[in-house]
């Protein structure tokens, strides 16, 4: 499968870059002021799984490779950025390139770092940031409308199906709405997709937080109240994540990472809690295979079928493909190993029809 990228954005000194830090352990330019990072930085991350750790102790295996998500640091956006305040058009050109986004919001008040608003308001923040990814959609739809509009008048079949959709989605962008929020069918949403929106992404929200601060969830502060309630009503899935913890750990070993959260009461590591989160939004699970060489996770889209899953090791197995034997993963740490698992009956032959599941293990026939 070819790379996926989660573009970070967020208004400027919200916590970007130092979370962009804590997930791929690369330093970046990291400072209280706008436009800190004016190059988008691009890190490469691991997908957290620890059934591979033990799948390669019943193996033997010499290497252990994670599936992998790429993660973009997008310098801060501000209001009118879809009208190139700031800087605006390279930012949404930056975004236009990944594939989700991850939108990090402050939910900690600290004097020290100035916030672009002036106040800590995380919806307010939401709101600034959607807007202008909506009013930079809402320009590129009219754009297309018109340019559609004498094909469709002309009777083109085609053209008369993307007019109706883009005739939804024009009035749906102008009021303030994401362009995934709108209902589609697959044809709609095939025609929309070649328009690169950027609301058509996975959206996921990253609630940013500070140890030892004054933290909005941690008060039930009437803002984090309002931010529920928007979660809530528009089905947005969010993690929250102390950043700057995080950052903080970043060089030590896993040993050392869980004794200094356990001392500051924080529920396991905020940023693999992230990770897999966005591998979720963008609709992914892993396959596993094992053996002496390596045990490996790929990375397939859920409801994959055999052969487009066996595509990711190499495309000719998915033309070449026979079957496959597949054990989960569960069973086979029970039996404690392929042969077990195969005496036991656990180890089953799949054909072309099979729809793989996330931890199958599995050998393809070709």
């Amino acid at each position: 499968m070819s790379k996926l990228a989660v573009g970070i954005v967020g208004l400027p000194n919200v916590g970007k870059s130092t979370l962009f830090t804590a997930l791929t352990k690369n330093e970046v330019l990291i400072a209280n002021y706008p436009f800190a990072t004016i190059d988008p930085s691009v890190g490469v991350v691991a997908v957290p799984d620890s059934r591979l750790a033990t799948l390669s102790a019943i193996s033997g295996s010499k290497e252990i490779i994670p599936a992998i998500i790429e993660f973009v640091d997008i310098a801060g956006l501000v209001a009118g950025a879809s009208s190139g305040e700031g800087l605006g058009n390279k930012f949404l050109a930056s975004i236009r390139e990944t594939d989700m986004i991850a939108e990090v919001v402050r939910i900690f008040e600290d004097s020290d770092i100035h916030h672009v608003a002036g106040g800590i308001d995380p919806l307010s923040d939401i709101e600034v940031i959607n807007l202008e990814l909506i009013l930079a959609d809402a320009e590129t739809v009219g754009k297309r409308l018109s340019n559609v509009e004498r094909d469709a008048k002309r009777g083109d079949k085609g053209a008369e199906v993307e007019h109706g959709v883009l005739s939804r989605l024009l009035p749906h962008l102008e009021s303030g709405k994401l362009a995934n929020a709108l209902g589609m069918n697959e044809e709609e949403q095939k025609l929309v997709k070649g328009l690169h929106l950027l609301t058509m992404k996975p959206f996921l929200y990253v609630c940013n937080k500070m140890t030892d601060g004054y933290n909005l969830d941690e008060q039930n502060d009437d803002r984090w109240v309002r931010l529920m309630e928007f979660f809530t009503n528009t089905g947005a899935e969010y993690v929250v994540v102390d950043a700057g913890m995080e950052h903080e750990l970043k060089d030590l070993s896993d040993e050392e990472k869980n004794e200094f959260r356990r001392e500051y009461g924080a529920q396991g590591s905020g940023v693999e809690n992230l990770i897999r989160a966005c591998y979720h939004r963008l609709g992914l699970m892993s396959y596993l295979t094992t053996g002496e060489k390596e045990t490996h996770a790929w990375t397939v889209p859920v409801g994959s079928i055999g052969p487009k899953a066996a595509a990711a090791i190499h495309t000719d197995f998915e033309k070449k493909y026979i079957r496959a034997q597949v054990v989960s993963f569960d069973d086979l740490v029970t039996a404690g190993s392929l042969a077990k698992a195969r005496e036991l009956g656990k180890l089953r032959t799949e054909g072309k029809d099979y729809i793989v599941k996330d931890g199958d293990v599995i050998e393809f026939l070709i």
